[in-house]
């Protein structure tokens, strides 16, 4: 049912504009009426979200199943996704990828809303390493530099440019962050903590 609803969502909102789209008639197309919809998306920007909902906790997954060496297993999980040109990479030119991912970044109220799925993730991280001040610290850190280079991927790519073009670029950046993010957060390598 979620999905199918967000589904329509996403195509009306594609079709005619965020903005231009009432929940009412998304709530018709999908054959429910507003209450029920509400039931299942508090907010219409949820509508849209929900296609990355099942992001929201990955890195803090991925850190569990690999407690040793929690940067090491980040840092492969994205650059296992830049090859497989995995959508939340940024890293991917499929059309519909495209479209959504301009109305997510071009809709102020759909960004706004974003945040609050960062921040989610980025609590969700924090626990998995540990939960005290140390691991908030490096979560904040991963979450935006896993943002941060999924955005810089999509630019390029929303610009013109060839998923093989901007792949070895984007390969080159990942490595530097996480370097960066290892450097920062030595406790967190498997050296330290294996």
């Amino acid at each position: 049912m979620y999905q199918d609803v967000s589904d329509i969502a996403v195509r009306l909102f594609l079709e005619r504009g965020f903005d231009a789209v009432s929940v009412a008639e998304v709530a018709a197309e999908a054959g429910i009426s507003k209450p029920t919809l509400f039931r299942y998306f508090p907010a219409k920007e949820d509508l849209v979200l929900h296609r990355i909902a099942d992001h929201e906790t990955e890195a803090a997954r991925i850190v569990t199943a690999a407690p040793a060496g929690p940067l090491a297993a980040l840092r492969r999980h994205f650059l296992d996704g830049l090859d497989r040109a995995d959508p939340v990479t940024g890293l991917n030119d499929h059309p519909q990828v495209l479209a959504f991912h301009t109305l997510l970044y071009g809709t102020p109220a759909l960004v706004a809303r974003a945040y609050g799925h960062l921040e989610r993730s980025e609590a969700a991280l924090a626990e998995a390493l540990g939960g005290d001040l140390d691991a908030r610290l490096a979560a904040g850190q991963i979450i935006a530099v896993q943002r941060i280079l999924a955005q810089d991927n999509w630019r390029r790519i929303a610009a013109g440019e060839a998923v093989e073009a901007v792949r070895p670029d984007a390969v080159r950046a990942a490595e530097r962050a996480f370097d960066r993010l290892e450097a920062g957060f030595p406790h967190l390598t498997a050296s330290e903590t294996g």
